[in-house]
């Protein structure tokens, strides 16, 4: 008989025990919301990684596509510091 990745000690037995555990503790009602939930979960878990990918491989065409730079011996521009806000002390008030 094969046996999953995930539950390679468990025999039939065993999931069907889990699976009335299951049954009696969420009830005939519950179920197929709970596994609803978990559907939507894997299916955006999936668009996530799927973005993710498309993201990257954005990202790695652009670096291809960007020239090179050949040496950073050009000074960069400077910028200006903020400028601090003058402070000025306050009078007290009488």
């Amino acid at each position: 008989m094969k046996t999953l990745l995930l539950f390679r000690n468990f025999g039939i037995w065993e999931i069907l025990i889990i699976a009335l555990i299951i049954l009696l503790i969420f009830g005939g009602k519950k179920i197929p919301e709970l596994m609803k939930g978990i559907g939507k979960g894997i299916k955006s878990l999936k668009e996530g990684l799927s973005d993710a990918d498309k993201d990257i491989d954005y990202i790695k065409d652009e670096l291809r596509s960007k020239p090179k730079e050949k040496s950073h011996s050009e000074a960069p521009s400077r910028q200006e510091a903020p400028k601090e806000k003058s402070k000025e002390p306050e009078e007290p008030e009488e």
